[in-house]
Formats: C-alpha cells, sequence, structure tokens
C-alpha cells in the first residue's frame, strides 16, 4: 500500500456509478456521484403519492422526491437517537397523512439515518425508505445495509431494526463542505476499509478518486450485507475497530465522533491481535500508519479507565456468548471471541505507554 490520499476533492463530470446491494427480491440500488441527490424522484418506490422527508436544519440540502412531501427536523448530535425522537416522527408522520404505501425520505448523516430509518421501519409496521447520505460516514457506511437503531443509557444502538432501504443516494459533491471534524469522522471509517478491502484488487484503496473511492466502500458493505444480511456472521466484519469505539462513546467523558472513536478502536484492535500472537508489529504499525496519514489520532484518550472500558465490552452488541471482537490475524479480520480479560488490559496499557510524549497513568 502506497502512501494515504488524506485529501478528498470533489471529482467533477465524472459518471454516476450504481452499486447494486443484492437481496434477492429486496435488493436496492446505490448511486454514487456529485450531483446524486437530483435523481431522488427516479428512485422513489412505485405507487408512493406522499414523502415525509426527515433531515436536519444544519444539512443544508434540500430535496425533491417528485411528490407531495412533508419535511420533519431532528435536533443535531447523537444525543437525538432515542425512543423519544422516533415516537414524535410517527405522530408527525400520521399528522401528515403518510400512508403503508408511502415513502420516508432521511436526507442527512449516519444519526438521521439511523432515527429516520428506524421510525420507517416502525410505522405501520414498515414503510418504504430511501436514504440520502450527506456525509462520507454516512455514505460508505451507515446508510446501507438495513441496520437502523436508536440509543440507551445502556449502550449505542440497543433498540432498532434491520430494515432495508428501497434506495440509497450518496451525492459525493456535498462532502466538499463538510466541517472538518466530521469529514475525519468519516475517514475513521474509511479507515476501516482499508484492512476490510486488503490490496490484493488491480488498484489500492488509496489510489482511487473520490467517486470511486466511495463507490469502493460501497461495494465492499454490499457484498458483505448481501451474504449475512443480520450480522449472523460474516457481517460482524463491519464492526472492525468498532468494540473499543463504542466503549469510549458510551462511556461519554471524551470529546469524540464515531469515526474518530473508530480510529482508536482499530489500533487497538491491532494491538490486541498483536497480545494475542496474531499478527506481528509490522501489521501494528501499518493500522497506526494508515489512522495517522488520515489525519487520526491512534491514541487512547488520556485519563480512559480501563476497568470501566472492559465492563462496557460486554455490552457490545456482538457479546452474545461472550466479549467479542473482530481481529486481525493471518487471513485477515475475523470474529474472535476467545479473548481474555488479561488480553485487553495488556492492550490498553501498550496504548498509554506507546503514545508519543510523556506517559501518562494506566487506570
Amino acid at each position: 500500500m502506497r502512501g494515504v490520499r488524506p485529501a478528498l476533492p470533489c471529482d467533477r463530470g465524472r459518471r454516476m456509478i450504481r452499486i447494486q446491494v443484492p437481496l434477492g427480491n429486496r435488493s436496492y440500488t446505490v448511486l454514487v456521484g456529485g450531483g446524486a441527490h437530483r435523481e431522488l424522484a427516479s428512485v422513489i418506490p412505485e405507487g408512493a403519492k406522499r414523502a415525509a422527508v426527515v433531515t436536519q436544519r444544519s444539512i443544508g440540502l434540500t430535496v425533491d422526491p417528485g411528490i407531495d412531501h412533508s419535511v420533519h427536523f431532528l435536533d443535531d448530535g447523537e444525543e437525538t437517537k432515542v425512543l423519544s425522537t422516533v415516537e414524535r416522527l410517527c405522530s408527525e408522520f400520521a399528522e401528515s397523512g403518510l400512508t403503508r404505501r408511502d415513502v420516508v425520505v432521511a436526507v442527512g448523516g449516519g444519526v438521521v439515518t439511523d432515527v429516520g430509518g428506524f421510525a420507517a421501519a416502525v410505522y405501520h409496521r414498515g414503510v418504504a425508505v430511501v436514504h440520502v447520505a450527506t456525509t462520507l460516514l454516512g455514505q460508505i457506511d451507515a446508510s446501507i445495509g438495513g441496520k437502523t437503531g436508536v440509543n440507551l443509557p445502556e449502550g449505542k444502538n440497543l433498540v432498532g431494526a434491520f430494515w432495508q432501504p428501497s434506495a440509497v443516494i450518496c451525492d459525493t459533491g456535498v462532502l466538499s463542505s463538510l466541517a472538518p471534524r466530521e469529514l475525519r469522522s468519516g475517514l475513521g471509517e474509511l479507515a476501516k476499509y482499508h484492512f476490510l478491502a486488503g490490496d490484493s484488487g488491480p488498484v489500492s484503496l488509496d489510489e482511487l478518486p473520490l467517486d470511486e473511492r466511495v463507490a469502493a466502500c460501497v461495494r465492499i458493505k454490499a457484498e458483505i450485507v448481501g451474504d449475512d444480511e443480520r450480522e449472523g456472521g460474516r457481517r460482524a466484519l463491519l464492526n472492525y475497530g468498532h468494540t473499543l469505539a463504542h466503549a469510549l462513546e458510551i462511556e461519554g467523558s471524551f470529546d469524540l465522533r464515531h469515526g474518530e472513536a473508530v480510529a482508536i478502536g482499530l489500533v487497538y484492535a491491532a494491538e490486541l491481535s498483536h497480545v494475542l500472537g496474531r499478527i506481528d508489529e509490522k501489521r501494528v504499525a501499518e493500522h497506526r500508519r494508515v489512522v495517522e496519514a488520515y489525519g487520526l489520532s491512534s491514541e487512547l484518550p488520556e485519563n480512559t479507565d480501563h476497568d470501566r472500558v472492559i465492563e462496557l465490552f460486554a455490552r457490545d452488541k456482538k457479546a452474545i456468548d461472550a466479549i467479542t471482537f473482530v481481529l486481525d490475524g493471518p487471513c485477515g479480520p475475523e470474529v474472535v471471541t476467545d479473548v481474555g480479560t488479561e488480553a485487553m488490559r495488556e492492550a490498553l496499557d501498550i496504548m498509554v505507554t506507546s503514545a508519543p510524549g510523556p506517559k501518562r497513568n494506566r487506570r
């Protein structure tokens, strides 16, 4: 793998890329390209007479579904991903006259597609939803695959449903307007795909222009989702780096966006793999290099409570029979369930002692 390109300039004049998520009679198309949001009317399900557009005022993207529609705004921030928000949306859908044959259009990042998708899944026991993803994280991950849900105080995404969209639109033209931290959050998920994709293809992920890079990530996810829609096996690979990331997000005292937490989680997963003898130091260094090349931190936040983090590992949605990680190995990342507490703690300690600058106190 050659040097990672951190910049994501808008690719202009490129063709629209169409990718199928293969799910039999529920298969759907993902459109990728600059200006893709203008294709929304063409992917509205046949027979829908009304749309409920769910978005945030801060998004600033106006869409036209081509049919009568109402607009419903969510507050910004992860705090809006709660059951009361879903209840409010469903009440607003009913007041607007949305029927079972109509459609919800979720326009925004992961918060919007998670909440809007879940509201669509439960309103009238399920109405169609189309996602218009406006963030890098949303385009390469959150909007694709049918996972919807909200948080509880006890953990992230503990209440939700698998509800596949009718279509997904990834307008890469809007990415140039993202705030720097919002872009970095997406880059954390993009770093994940470096290790899920490998470098066996004719062109490495980091060498691709923006549209094709987003499309490459979509293809990886579409193929995995088509093989394992409900995370019974292989789909768990998409959670690479997420076990520590979710723990840091739940802990709540750190100023971290999701992708920033995933970047740290990727490095932790590599250190844990090394502790377990699954990979060598060169492979760990490669994780750090990719993460840092995208301008992301590979360091555990200062004053992280190791006992608390390990406690939160047990609440991760992958932890069915035991604490479960996705860990790198000779054949690439795979699901591992037999990880001991001592190894987890040792890898956390390594994250502290390997950080540059003054050594921080272990907890």
